[in-house]
């Protein structure tokens, strides 16, 4: 299984390979699933689509058939629209994105305890707070976990970040740059003030 929502938010000239790009004998063999929620900007719509061997797109369509719940007519037109219309406007929204990403990796690079690594596509970052761990809240709690780290950041500054763990990636926590710049860059000042004041 290939998911492959993130095709069009590549950046610094990678570019996007499918797995039947890498290797052709697997073409076959791979389930490619995408949708119009990231690329798109059409996040909640729910509406994906998928590529595959003909027998597994016969279950699939088996299960879709009788689920209880379906995707709008309306979401469903709008998202052919998207995908049949000029797609130019991709190429200058991933520019912005880019953008985004490289304002929020040098902020968090200068805040304490954090490092960033730049990131080659989707619209996330996530940083390592393990310069964090062991240090001490204003309050006096112990910063033990990213759940705690991310926690401190959310009770101490506002900030809303989803701790690393969730992912299988402790200790690192994820922030989406899917927002203006003004926002980031307020987010990212209250991020360094929190992690300024952890002893």
């Amino acid at each position: 299984m290939s998911d492959d929502m993130y095709e069009h938010l590549v950046y610094d000239g990678f570019e996007f390979t499918t797995i039947a790009q890498v290797e052709p004998k697997l073409k076959d063999r791979t389930l490619t699933c995408n949708g119009v929620s990231k690329s798109y900007a059409m996040t909640g719509w729910r509406l994906g689509y998928a590529a595959g061997p003909k027998d597994l797109i016969k279950a699939i369509n088996k299960v879709q058939s009788q689920s209880s719940t379906h995707t709008s007519s309306i979401s469903q037109a709008a998202s052919i629209e998207a995908l049949s219309g000029p797609q130019d406007f991709l190429a200058e929204r991933a520019e912005v994105f880019k953008k985004r990403r490289d304002l929020v990796v040098a902020a968090l690079n200068d805040c304490e305890g954090l490092s960033c690594k730049t990131p080659e596509g989707a619209f996330y970052v996530y940083p390592s707070c393990a310069g964090a761990i062991g240090k001490t809240t204003p309050d006096g709690k112990k910063i033990e976990t990213d759940t705690d780290f991310v926690t401190y950041l959310l009770e101490a500054e506002g900030v809303a970040a989803v701790q690393g763990s969730a992912f299988g990636l402790a200790p690192y926590f994820r922030i989406s740059y899917a927002t203006s710049d003004s926002a980031l860059t307020e987010a990212c000042a209250r991020i360094k003030r929190a992690c300024a004041a952890l002893k």
